[in-house]
């Protein structure tokens, strides 16, 4: 894996999820803002499925041979946000701020993790 990249992509996460979070504190409900945040970090998961695909393409494999599990966790990472911003838009209040919080700290574990499955670490 491209490692700059996992790492961008947590960190956003992370940023966003710090930023709606401060929202759902304040009781406010996702803003356009917000989604054009989304829309960056997912832009980034897009670019981290592309290039572990391409990898994989390639000839290169994860390191304990986990290539089912590791496209899977492309997959989560960036189905992530989709799922929680479709949340959000049903719940129009605080709590659709706190639910992309909530998905955004979930997309940096699922990085952590697919680091690790591309590593060789079988966690668990």
């Amino acid at each position: 894996m491209f490692t700059p990249l996992t790492v961008a992509v947590a960190v956003t996460a992370l940023l966003l999820a710090a930023w709606c979070g401060y929202a759902a504190l304040r009781n406010q409900p996702v803003k356009d803002w917000h989604y054009l945040g989304m829309a960056a970090v997912m832009l980034l998961t897009v670019a981290q499925l592309v290039v572990g695909l391409v990898q994989l393409g390639g000839g290169e494999r994860p390191a304990a041979g986990g290539t089912g599990t590791f496209v899977s966790y492309l997959l989560s990472v960036l189905l992530c946000l989709p799922v929680v911003g479709i949340v959000s838009l049903s719940e129009r209040s605080r709590w659709g701020s706190a639910t992309v919080a909530a998905g955004a700290v979930v997309l940096a574990a699922l990085e952590l993790r697919l680091a690790d499955v591309w590593a060789g670490g079988t966690g668990g």
